[in-house]
């Protein structure tokens, strides 16, 4: 990839974050994808000149659990809207005591403990192996930090977030087992997210966004969905706010990412162009045409 393709911004809107406000021209448009529907139809809209692609991650209203979630289709149907950037906001627990409810953690790795889901793009007759030693686009975090600076959040630039399965909520032993790894955050729907991002060669970014302390603290009841509810109403006109700030620094990218993130497919494919299942190929080619031809 010698040019950069013009942005694109796809957000993914984590819980209690199911639609975006300011966009004009918005329209609500259903993309089908080999693997199933998305979540939802996607928002797409213009926010101040700039086309961004909103996507509720657990459907309008929440209808769908971070297991049954159908995260390829959800990453190929952005990628087939011609997003280049994504932001992920995810409500998280937090295990720190100097990131209380309302913060808001701009994540730099993840540690995956999902068991349940499909975790990539490719498989037997088409096998790649993506780099996630850096698992999200510094570029993006880096806008993402000025853009909180901007508007006065509170925030933490670099965590580590923890993916569990759920939909349960933490025991207290894997709490404190999660805290002595040096996780900052605990959630359930970053990952395979950012897997797939990165095999789609998408930018990817996600902004944590602290409900609770999970149930370590001791000062703190377990967590409930009430307590959740409740921060995440106001996390949620806060995202909202982050994303009217970050939207028109993300547009003035006139580069490929020097991170890599658009070009993570060059090393990766390791099947023999020769023997590469033909299905495979025609179902991946329609998001992945700048590595498979």
């Amino acid at each position: 990839m010698s040019e950069a393709a013009s942005p694109v911004i796809g957000i993914i809107g984590g819980s209690g974050i199911y639609d975006i406000e300011g966009l004009s021209q918005a329209q609500w448009i259903a993309i089908d994808t080999p693997y199933g529907a998305p979540s939802d139809e996607l928002l797409i809209g213009d926010l101040d000149g700039q086309k961004v692609v909103f996507l509720p991650r657990h459907g309008r209203g929440h209808k769908y659990s971070p297991s049954s979630l159908n995260y390829r289709a959800n990453i190929y149907a952005l990628k087939l809207a011609g997003v280049t950037d994504i932001i992920s906001l995810s409500a998280c627990g937090s295990f720190r005591e100097n990131l209380p409810p309302g913060t808001f953690v701009i994540i730099d790795q993840f540690i995956d403990r999902t068991h349940k889901r499909t975790s990539s793009f490719f498989g037997d007759g088409l096998v790649a192996h993506v780099s996630l030693a850096k698992p999200v686009c510094m570029r993006v975090g880096d806008h993402v930090e000025a853009a909180a600076k901007d508007v006065g959040l509170k925030h933490q630039r670099r965590g580590t977030y923890v993916a569990i399965e759920g939909p349960q909520f933490s025991t207290l032993a894997e709490s404190h087992l999660f805290r002595s790894w040096g996780a900052d955050v605990i959630g359930m729907t970053n990952m395979p997210e950012a897997k797939l991002a990165r095999e789609a060669e998408m930018c990817y970014a996600t902004v944590a966004m602290v409900t609770d302390f999970d149930c370590w603290h001791p000062e703190h009841d377990a967590v409930t969905v009430s307590q959740v509810v409740k921060t995440l109403i106001a996390n949620a006109a806060n995202a909202k706010t982050l994303v009217k700030a970050l939207v028109p620094r993300l547009s003035r990218r006139a580069h490929v990412c020097t991170q890599g993130c658009h070009t993570a497919l060059d090393h990766a494919i390791i099947t023999a162009p020769d023997i590469r299942d033909k299905a495979m190929m025609a179902k991946l080619r329609p998001i992945m045409k700048r590595a498979l031809g």
